[in-house]
């Protein structure tokens, strides 16, 4: 019998652990019986998101994020729940409902996408070695060093300049729809189709699974345009998401524990086949968010290096990458740009981003570099590879020759302090002033006071924008005491079974919209269940779907541990204090309404007069008095 999708999400939950889960994402530090870390989902500095391994919850006390290991999923991977859920449902072999088989189809699409991709990765591959036209592709692949062993480890191929080589070849088995869909082919001026790929080496592009996926598509005729043709997103394949080389790399990254990130499919092709085997690219596109976060699974410690083309635009492409890895791991943990040496003696002990530069000489980009001088010289210049403020720094300061006037050196400085002002570590942040200083040959002090007084700007800056208005009203102290009386149902240490509590509680002490579904619901449910443990893990799927039910039953798991530990007298104690105390509000809020309507019709004695008697007994109720 095919289980319900309730049990599904149910069996799913007890597989996932909120501290493996949260720490694939976010760098987390012990402390007491939860643990810390820089929440992934607002602009954090500090650790404020903290992880319950008892409860089961993740919570952001800075922007209210919050929800157990799933939600927790759906939310980091920005993606529908049921995508989330089928997904791992697949993973962990959990059967799902037959309503759900529609996925299955898409499942056998992809399916299908993948095994034409693996079909033409061979026949290219076949054709580099068969085709007439071939001999071009392997004398500029010999040209770059290429050897046999490379092209088999890498399945590298070619394609014939005939317009349909391919396609002749995979229609035997595949429809149509599948390779259009596979970018393997495209629709003709003429309505039939045509290889999408002619008279070029095919570089096949491999997902982390080693699955065929896209391809890249390199020029070998003088003039032909562009140089690389790849393969566009599908339903398989997102460049945005997708690394170069990780297939083969991701083992040698975890065990060497850093990824050097590099330009080009021949880069990585090089490198690999030479010994640098934690080599990896993106596939004709800028380093993303989403390379960075995939690479994070692999590195603990985040050890990243960044191997460019010397040129200009290597410069620029170093620079911007940098850039996206320093914003993508501050939400995942902070970023220190500093050696492993200077760590060791830092209070966590512990780096959580390491961003160095590898810039081989003599103008050369890495594969160049890699075919003349070799894989150990290569592996030489990632030892000694200079961190990125260095890097930064040095290209800032080959432009001193060039600034001769006091407006031009004020520029570099300025360039130079927007690095600096980032560098938390006072004394280094000093030592690098002095340095600056010599080579410029400015006054230490001058350069000091101007980064002084950038600090300033900035703090000043980032306290305005983490300014919040507090407001003290009523309905916010309403609010906070009717979810104090809701967390009661989510204490562990409870003695109570829920009838017992809901008797405790008054009728319609409930009042918020939003808290009343959420009553009614643990109603529910709680008659059918008859621990804390299993209610909370079914609220979290009731609410699924909603961010906001999310957070608010976090905020009950939460709440409810000010509850346990009570003795039972202690406990039933708070309750009535909380119900006392959300009475009052309640009628000063109606006294609050009569006093509007007595200013609306003061005009009207006798009316106002009334309405004046009620605001009196309201009073009176709310004070005690006789």
């Amino acid at each position: 019998m095919a289980n319900s999708f309730e049990d599904v999400i149910s069996q799913i939950k007890d597989r996932l652990d909120i501290v493996d889960v949260v720490s694939q994402y976010v760098v987390l530090k012990k402390s007491g019986a939860n643990y810390w870390g820089i929440c992934p989902f607002h602009n954090d500095k500090k650790p404020s998101m903290s992880v319950s391994p008892s409860r089961g919850i993740f919570k952001c006390f800075s922007c209210g994020a919050g929800g157990d290991a799933l939600a927790f999923l759906v939310k980091i991977q920005n993606r529908e729940y049921k995508d989330v859920i089928m997904e791992l449902a697949d993973k962990y072999g959990i059967e799902l409902p037959k309503k759900y088989s529609a996925s299955s189809e898409t499942k056998s699409l992809k399916k299908e996408m993948i095994k034409a991709c693996t079909k033409a990765a061979k026949f290219y591959h076949i054709q580099l070695r068969s085709a007439d036209d071939a001999n071009k592709a392997m004398t500029a692949l010999r040209k770059r060093d290429v050897d046999d062993n490379i092209i088999d480890k890498f399945t590298l191929g070619w394609a014939p300049n005939k317009y349909d080589t391919l396609y002749k070849e995979l229609k035997k088995e595949f429809k149509d729809e599948i390779l259009e869909k596979a970018g393997l082919i495209l629709k003709s001026n003429s309505g039939g189709y045509i290889d999408r790929f002619r008279n070029r080496i095919i570089i096949p592009i491999q997902n982390e699974n080693g699955e065929y996926v896209a391809f890249g598509a390199r020029a070998v005729d003088e003039g032909q345009n562009p140089k690389y043709l790849n393969s566009s997103d599908s339903l398989i394949y997102n460049k945005s998401k997708l690394l170069f080389g990780l297939n083969s790399a991701q083992d040698t990254i975890k065990a060497e524990d850093g990824v050097v990130i590099m330009e080009g499919y021949f880069d990585v092709i090089s490198a690999q086949a030479h010994g640098v085997e934690n080599a990896v690219a993106s596939c004709g596109t800028a380093l993303t968010p989403d390379h960075v976060k995939l690479l994070s699974r692999y590195t603990k410690s985040r050890r990243i290096f960044l191997s460019f083309d010397t040129d200009k635009a290597g410069v620029n492409a170093t620079t911007k990458g940098s850039n996206v890895i320093k914003e993508t791991l501050s939400t995942l943990g902070d970023v220190k740009q500093f050696d492993e040496s200077h760590i060791a003696s830092a209070v966590d002990n512990k780096y959580a981003c390491e961003i160095r530069v590898v810039s081989p000489p003599q103008g050369k980009d890495p594969d160049e570099f890699i075919r003349s001088m070799g894989g150990e010289a290569f592996k030489e210049y990632i030892k000694n590879a200079p961190l990125l403020i260095d890097f930064l720094l040095n290209n800032i300061l080959r432009e001193k020759n060039s600034a001769q006037t006091p407006q031009e050196k004020a520029e570099l400085v300025e360039k130079i302090i927007e690095i600096l002002k980032d560098v938390n570590n006072k004394i280094i942040q000093s030592e690098y002033v002095k340095m600056v200083s010599t080579v410029l040959e400015i006054d230490e002090e001058a350069i000091l006071k101007e980064l002084a007084r950038h600090e300033r700007q900035g703090a000043l800056i980032e306290r305005n924008l983490n300014t919040k208005k507090v407001v003290t009203n009523s309905s916010q102290f309403e609010i906070k005491a009717q979810k104090n009386l809701l967390s009661v149902f989510l204490a562990s240490d409870s003695s109570l079974t829920f009838n017992q509590i809901n008797e405790m509680l008054p009728e319609n002490i409930i009042q918020d919209e939003t808290l009343i579904i959420v009553k009614n619901t643990i109603d529910k449910l709680a008659c059918t269940i008859n621990n804390v443990k299993e209610l909370t893990k079914s609220l979290f799927t009731e609410f699924i779907e909603d961010e906001n039910l999310t957070q608010i039953i976090t905020d009950l798991v939460e709440l409810s541990e000010a509850f346990n530990g009570l003795e039972s007298d202690e406990f039933e104690a708070t309750v009535k204090e909380n119900i006392i105390r959300l009475k009052k509000c309640y009628q000063e809020k109606d006294a609050e309404k009569l006093r509007q309507q007595y200013k609306q019709v003061n005009d009207d004695e006798i009316e106002a007069l009334k309405i004046q008697m009620q605001l009196r007994d309201k009073i009176k109720l709310r004070t005690g008095d006789k």
